[in-house]
This record gives structure tokens, C-alpha cells and sequence, in this order.
């Protein structure tokens, strides 16, 4: 089938969905609402066409806009780019079934199918394949970093749209059914359009949690057991052997309620509160499950071990499983009095742990076996085991994470308590020598009636609080900022003090350059401190972070760090005997290391993926990828196949030439961002001017403050409202900014082959660069200098002027690397959805800017601003719906 006929649903799904928005705009806001769209809409397609009058008329009419008329027309460009993204998302799922329903098409390419087939033809042995697909570890991270800018009853309409597009899809719909689901498009668009998109509260981190969890309902909950089914098959068939039962190669964690690194709203208390909340749904979610089980296992044939469990029960599987249901009814009245609300007296014992759970399933599941009922054994059963090896009993365990800093502040509370001195005096020796000692030790540490400041105690409860939570509820702690064996070693003995038993593991978060430059000499020093090392079980995690990394030195030289920490640590690790995981912290965006799932695992240093992978899933990426069950199972797919094919087939190591090469590139990039960046004073200035960076606080997507500190310079900045500003404006600087410099500078010298080859022969370097060329093809400099011209002072715009200079020179050293004439040619599919977007954001940003503009005027009154201020968020929502990601 032709490339035009396979996207043609694509296209007449958008058309659909953009008539249907029309007719809205006509029907509540007249012909004059709907004339001004379209005559907006026809110089943004006439100005990217190559009009420049166009686009001179287009910033004059919607500058000229009253706010009101501004609001409207801004809201309607965002909710078209909205309903074209979700018509894209269904889309996938529609060519994913179309791929699988073709009777002669070979597997999709990252399917189990294709790769295991790979796999075997390339020499890995059937047994190997099976155990490492069996013995997988990979966790997905949810966390609710403030980078989804919908509100949640936004994306729930947006669900619907995307239900009933696949409802209109069935080819054995009639012509009435048609016209009613067409007519509930309406009604759901209607809806969209009366809904208010902004968020007049700022989310609790309650709230975050309570999303992350409505995510598992609504999506994964369905979708793993799906996927697995579909592994299940596609590995008996590669090999010859199924899954086992209660197995599943995907886990999921959270930081939502957990993280409480800069974010004051995240205490003990509400931790507390998100891991009953998550346990209430995961035992109201399992309730429903047994209950369904109950039901369909009316068989009576059942194993002498089973009948031994229920007696002469003349149902025995209902018997058992009716003690498992009530067993999860008490478990959720038992919640249900922790959060003090009421609860009936329960008839059974809650459920203390995830053995307790899966005891009694795998006792039907092998009694079922035994009794020849093996489909039996394999359907529906089967599903809720690997549900419960999935989501454990809290669905989602729980990470902690806090700031280094605040554990040295406690212990040095303690020990001046104790009269031995400051603990934030002693050198690193001393420090570590203590807290080896203190872990060897049986006697309690923190004094009874500790005085301390509310910091230290918030630290400390957190910690007594841990002690307190059901086993498999928490997840790791992360320690924040990193940057020495001490770090580690106080969260060991602040938990060993508190009682956390079994406690949980300490992972490092290394963020910036130089801490990730120093990651595996860190390591190496905690791993010789054999109070440290004897309770590890030869096995260490360590977290790295994308966005303060590309925040502190830009994203080439970022990448190269964080491939050379890799390589470091994992090369520590296996000379200590241990078995290292590498947590990825990654954002949405490319700038904070986002990029297709493929091509961020595949991209890692040879041997750092053994099987084993965490990594976060952020904002509104959690949507974007787990949003729609079709698109949820792919992710997952592309997870586990990605994950083996590192791990069975890595990438072959770089020669040294291009290793040098690469070390001398990382370290002009990182020159030339940070002069700018760092170096140039006015720079701030500039970011604060041309940016709304000010105005994003009133947009309330998240819990945490987006400063670290007060300030205004760049180092005070967390990097998600860092990206996200430059994302406004469609500048993107954080992701290209330094390579411009670095690059030419090699292209134009003795290195110009060198870099060649690394682009055609280096993973990691193609992935790079392929990521980077992505998020050029989303910037806009002739937008961008709409925002200088309305909104910098005079003497700063000389920056602006040199920036988009320099993104001009990144595009040419990108397409003069990668051979192509147009950014992103390779990619027809991903470069008409950025073409298909550029008429409607383009209207947006211009709106934006003239909003900013009036924001900023001292002399607009109080009531006109707050009106004013409404409609800035509302572009917004809109940029970050065409960008794809907003942070």
C-alpha cells in the first residue's frame, strides 16, 4: 500500500475532528469567531509557505486582537493540535493492528517476534534467550515532575475522543451507529471547548499521586497482562518454553508523594497517606480480580494438595479464592481506618505482603496443572499473577528522595547532640570513618528529645516512617546532589537507626558534569567500606540525571558525561563483584534526555544494560506513552526488546580515535554553553526578558517550587522550567546550544572524517545527533524573534541575535553530519506531523508574545490583568501541545 494510503485515515481523522471543532467555534462564538480563525489560519499556512508578508499580517492582526477575541482564537488552535495528537496516537494503534492483521507481513520491527528471531539467527542460544527474557528486571518510574500541562479532566475527554475514534474504526459499524458516534464526538468536543483548561489550584502531591494511580487503573492495569500474554507467545515460540506464571519483566514505582527533594509539600505524612492510598486501590483492584475468578473457576477437578487447603468444599477454587477476597476486603477496611475514615469490622486477616497474596493463586494455579486444566491455568489466572509480579500489592512501590544535604544537616545535629562536633566539619575521611564504625555499632544514635531545627526533624521522620511501611510498599531511596562515599553511607545508618528492616537501598543520583565525571571513583570508594559492602548483596544501583547535566553543560557534552559515567561505574561495579543497575532519570523532552524508547537504550555503553534497567517516566510523557492501551502495550514492548537486544547483542565499543575525538568535542561544547550560559552576565537578563519563565508560576502543573533557591540567575532554576521556557518561545537552547561551536570547529578541521564515521558507525554518537536533530526541526527562529523585538530591551537583544545565529549553525553542522538537505528527512512521517503543526502553533506563540507584552505593562489594571494572565496559560497548554513536550 502506497505511503499516502496508509496515512490517509490519519488524515481524514483530523479533517473530521477540525469540521466538528468548526462547527463548535461557529455555533458558540458566531461567524465572526470562526472567519477570524480561518483567515488566521490562512496566513500561518501562507507564511510558512514562504510568505513573509504573511507573516507580517498574521503578527498584526493577532496583535491587534482584543484578549478576549485573543483567548478564543489561541483556544482553538490549541484544541485543534490537541485532537490532532490524539487522531496521531490512534493512528499507531490502527497501523500497529493493520501490520499484525496482514497475513504475509513479516513481525514489526522492536516486536518479540522480530527481535528474538534476530536473536536466534545472529547465534544467541534458545536457553539463553529464554533466561534472559525470564530473569529481566526493568522498573518504569512514574514521577510528577510539573511537565503536563493538561488538566486531568482534560485528558480523560481526550480519552474518550481516542475510544471513539477506535469505535468508528469496526468495519461491521452501520451508517447510524456512524452518525451517533460522530454525534458523541460532537458532544465530547463541545465539551472540551467549555472546559476550562486551566488549573486554579496547584496539585498536592496528593493529587499527583492519586493521578499516577488513576494511570494504572484506567491503562496498565489491562495493558501488562496483554503484553505479557503476547511475550508469553512470542517466546514459546522462539524457544519453547512459556513465561513462568508469576513472572513479569516490567515493574513500576513511583515519586509521586515520594519526592521530597526541594518540595516542601512532600512530608512524612503525605508519604505516609500515598502508600495506604496506594494500597487501598491495589487491594480494591486484586478484590476485583479474585472475584472474577471466583466466577469462572466453578471446575471441580482440583489436586489433593488443594483439597487438603479446603477441605471436602465442593468448589474448591471458589473456596480459596473466597478466603483471598475476604482476606483483601480486610486489607482495604484496614486502610481505610489508617487514613481515618470508617470502616466496617473485617472477618479476616489483611494481607501484611506480597507473598500473601500469591500463595493462594499459586496454589490454583498448580492444582489446575495438575488436574490436566491447563488453558484454565493459562488465562485469567495467569493474568493475575503476573499483575501482582507487576504491581506488587501497592501497585506502585514508592521511591524516597531528598537532598544530600539535608542528611548531613541531621547527622550533624546529631553529633554536636553528642558531643563529638560538627559533623559538617569533618573532612570526607573522618566522615566516612564515623559512619563505618556507627554501622557496626548496635547502640542507637540520634539522642532521645533531639533539639533540632524542623529540617533535621523532617528528616528524621521520614525515616521512622519508612520503618512503619508494609514490606514492598517503598522502593529505593535516592539520594540527590551526590558527591561522595558519606552520602550513601548516612542514609545507610539513618535507616539502620530508625528500624527500616529490611532497609532499603541507597541509590546515588550523579546530575551535574563534574559529579558525573567523578561517579565511578564515588563509587569505588563506598564499595571498599566493607561495613557498606558486606550488606549490599553484591548488587549496587546508581541513578543518573539527564536534566540537570544538559542544564549545567548542554546536552552533547551532557550525553558524553553521562555514557562515560556509565562505563565507569559499571566497570567499578565489576571489580567489586557487583552487579550494577543504572537508573536513568530522564525527562520528556530531548533536552533532558528524552527521545524514543529504541533509541535511548540501544544508544548506551556496551555491557551498562545486563538485563536490568530503571528508568523515570515523566509528566506528560506518562500520558503520551501510557495514555492509550494501544500505544501502552508498544512502550512496553519496545522496553522489553530494547532492554534484551543491549543486553544479548550490545553495540560494539567505539575505536580510540573516535573516543578522543568525541572527549575534545564534549569539552569545547561544554565551553562554549557555559560561556554563554554562565559567563555572559547579561544572559539571565535575556532568558528573563524574552522567556515566560516569570509568568509559568501561575501555571500550577505541580507540586514543587520551580526554584531551587530564591534568585534570579540560572544555577537557582530547577532545569524543567529551564527547558520549558526555552520551549515556549521555540529556541530549544538547552538542547543544541555549545555543539554548534564544537562541531563546526571539528568539521572544519582534521577531524571532519572522523566525525563522519562516528555518525554512520557509532550508536551512541548517531543517537545523539538524531535526537538533537529532532528538537531543531521543532524551533521556529523567525517566531522567536517576535518575542525579542515585543518584549527585550534594546541592549539585550544583541544576545537573541547571536543565539538564533548560532541555532542557524547547529542546523547546518546537524544536516552536514547526517547528509540531509532538510532536517529530518529521513523521517517523512515525523516531518509532516512537525509541518502539519507549524501553522497552528505559530498563531499561539504570536498570541503569546503580544500577551506577555501587555502582562508586563505596569499600567494594565487589575481586573483586565487577571484576564490577561488567563489567556498567557492558555497559550501555554497550546505551545506544549504542539511541541509534543513541554519540559
Amino acid at each position: 500500500m502506497a505511503d499516502n494510503d496508509r496515512h490517509r485515515p490519519l488524515r481524514e481523522d483530523v479533517r473530521r475532528l477540525g469540521d466538528i471543532l468548526g462547527a463548535t467555534l461557529r455555533a458558540r462564538g458566531g461567524e465572526e469567531l470562526l472567519g477570524t480563525v480561518e483567515r488566521v489560519r490562512a496566513l500561518a499556512k501562507g507564511s510558512r509557505a514562504g510568505g513573509e508578508r504573511d507573516f507580517e499580517e498574521l503578527a498584526g492582526v493577532l496583535s491587534s486582537l482584543p484578549v478576549g477575541r485573543a483567548l478564543e482564537v489561541a483556544r482553538a488552535f490549541a484544541q485543534f493540535l490537541s485532537l490532532a495528537n490524539i487522531a496521531e496516537q490512534h493512528h499507531r494503534v490502527r497501523r500497529r493492528r493493520a501490520y499484525r492483521l496482514a497475513p504475509d507481513a513479516p513481525p514489526q520491527p522492536g516486536s518479540p517476534r522480530e527481535v528474538f528471531g534476530d536473536l536466534l539467527r545472529a547465534g544467541v542460544e534458545r536457553g539463553t534467550l529464554h533466561a534472559t527474557v525470564r530473569d529481566l528486571e526493568i522498573e518504569l518510574v512514574l514521577t510528577a515532575h510539573p511537565t503536563e500541562a493538561a488538566r486531568r479532566t482534560t485528558l480523560q475527554k481526550h480519552r474518550r475522543v481516542a475510544s471513539l475514534l477506535a469505535e468508528r474504526d469496526r468495519d461491521d459499524r452501520t451508517a447510524g451507529e456512524r452518525r451517533e458516534i460522530d454525534a458523541r464526538l460532537e458532544r465530547v468536543v463541545l465539551e472540551l471547548w467549555e472546559t476550562d483548561e486551566i488549573r486554579h489550584e496547584r496539585p498536592t502531591p496528593i493529587d499527583e499521586a492519586r493521578w499516577g494511580l488513576v494511570v494504572v487503573e484506567q491503562t496498565l492495569w489491562d495493558a501488562v497482562p496483554a503484553f505479557l500474554r503476547s511475550l508469553d507467545r512470542a517466546l514459546e515460540a522462539c524457544t519453547g518454553q512459556p513465561l513462568p506464571p508469576a513472572t513479569s519483566p516490567v515493574r513500576f514505582a513511583s515519586w509521586m508523594g515520594g519526592d521530597r527533594d526541594g518540595n516542601p509539600n512532600v512530608t512524612p505524612d503525605v508519604t505516609e497517606r500515598t502508600v495506604l492510598l496506594s494500597r487501598w486501590m491495589g487491594a480494591d483492584l486484586f478484590r476485583r480480580e479474585v472475584e472474577a475468578l471466583r466466577e469462572e473457576l466453578s471446575v471441580r477437578a482440583a489436586s489433593e494438595e488443594l483439597r487438603a487447603r479446603v477441605g471436602g468444599a465442593r468448589e474448591p477454587y471458589r473456596e480459596l479464592l473466597r478466603g483471598l477476597r475476604d482476606r483483601l476486603v480486610a486489607t482495604r477496611r484496614e486502610v481505610e481506618r489508617r487514613l481515618g475514615e470508617p470502616a466496617a469490622a473485617a472477618q479476616a486477616e489483611p494481607l501484611r505482603g506480597l507473598d500473601d497474596l500469591l500463595e493462594p493463586l499459586l496454589l490454583a494455579h498448580r492444582s489446575l496443572e495438575a488436574s490436566g486444566c491447563l488453558e484454565l491455568a493459562r488465562g485469567t489466572l495467569t493474568d493475575v499473577l503476573r499483575r501482582a509480579a507487576s504491581f506488587g500489592l501497592t501497585l506502585l512501590r514508592l521511591d524516597l528522595r531528598q537532598d544530600a544535604a539535608r542528611h548531613a544537616a541531621a547527622l550533624d545535629a546529631v553529633t554536636r547532640a553528642l558531643g563529638l562536633g560538627s559533623y559538617l566539619d569533618w573532612d570526607e575521611p573522618s566522615r566516612v570513618r564515623f559512619l563505618a564504625r556507627e554501622l557496626e555499632s548496635r547502640r542507637p544514635l540520634v539522642p532521645r528529645g533531639l533539639a533540632a531545627s524542623p529540617e533535621v526533624r523532617d528528616v528524621l521522620e521520614t525515616f521512622r516512617m519508612a520503618a512503619r511501611q508494609p514490606p514492598g510498599a517503598l522502593g529505593a531511596y535516592v539520594v540527590s546532589m551526590a558527591g561522595a562515599a558519606s552520602d550513601v553511607l548516612a542514609v545507610r545508618l539513618l535507616q539502620r537507626d530508625a528500624g527500616v528492616d529490611p532497609p532499603l537501598r541507597v541509590v546515588p543520583l550523579f546530575e551535574t558534569e563534574d559529579d558525573l565525571r567523578r561517579a565511578g571513583e564515588v563509587l569505588d570508594r563506598l564499595l571498599r567500606v566493607e561495613p557498606y559492602r558486606a550488606r549490599i548483596e553484591d548488587r549496587h544501583e546508581i541513578m543518573i540525571g539527564y536534566s540537570d547535566s544538559a542544564k549545567d553543560s548542554g546536552r552533547l557534552a551532557a550525553a558524553w558525561a553521562l555514557y562515560r559515567a556509565q562505563e565507569n561505574v559499571v566497570e567499578v561495579c565489576r571489580g567489586h563483584g557487583v552487579r550494577p543497575t543504572l537508573f536513568h532519570g530522564r525527562g520528556g523532552s530531548i533536552g533532558r534526555g528524552g527521545g524514543p524508547t529504541w533509541l535511548a537504550i540501544r544508544s548506551q555503553p556496551p555491557g551498562s544494560i545486563d538485563g536490568r534497567l530503571r528508568v523515570t517516566e515523566q509528566g506528560e510523557m506518562i500520558e503520551a506513552k501510557f495514555g492509550i492501551p494501544g500505544i501502552a502495550l508498544r512502550t512496553l514492548e519496545l522496553y522489553v526488546t530494547g532492554v534484551v537486544s543491549a543486553s544479548l547483542r550490545p553495540e560494539r565499543d567505539a575505536p580510540p580515535e573516535w573516543r578522543a575525538a568525541m572527549e575534545r568535542i564534549a569539552g569545547a561544547s561544554s565551553a562554549a554553553y557555559r560561556r554563554r550560559v554562565r559567563d555572559e552576565s547579561a544572559f539571565a537578563d535575556y532568558f528573563h526578558a524574552a522567556t515566560p519563565i516569570e509568568e509559568l508560576g501561575h501555571l500550577r502543573i505541580g507540586s514543587r517550587p520551580a526554584r531551587r533557591r530564591p534568585g534570579r540567575d540560572v544555577a537557582a532554576l530547577r532545569a524543567i522550567p529551564w527547558v520549558f521556557a526555552w520551549t515556549q518561545m521555540r529556541v530549544m537552547t538547552p538542547t543544541w546550544l555549545g555543539l554548534e561551536e564544537a562541531l563546526r570547529q571539528a568539521l572544519d578541521g582534521a577531524e571532519r572524517d572522523t566525525v563522519l564515521a562516528m555518525y554512520r558507525g557509532w550508536g551512541f554518537f548517531r543517537s545523539t545527533i538524531d535526537l538533537i536533530e529532532m528538537a531543531l526541526a521543532k524551533t521556529a527562529p523567525r517566531v522567536a524573534a517576535q518575542y525579542d523585538a515585543r518584549l527585550v530591551p534594546e541592549r539585550l537583544r544583541p544576545i537573541g541575535e547571536d543565539l538564533r545565529g548560532r541555532l542557524e549553525t547547529a542546523v547546518d553542522v546537524v544536516r552536514e553530519i547526517t547528509g540531509h538537505e532538510r532536517l529530518l528527512e529521513h523521517n517523512p512521517v515525523l516531518r509532516r506531523s512537525i509541518d502539519v503543526r507549524n501553522p497552528y502553533v505559530d498563531p499561539i506563540n504570536l498570541v503569546q508574545v503580544e500577551l506577555l507584552r501587555r502582562l508586563r505593562d505596569d499600567a494594565l489594571p487589575d481586573d483586565e490583568r487577571a484576564l490577561v494572565r488567563h489567556a498567557l496559560l492558555v497559550t501555554v497548554n497550546g505551545v506544549a501541545a504542539g511541541m509534543r513536550n513541554t519540559g
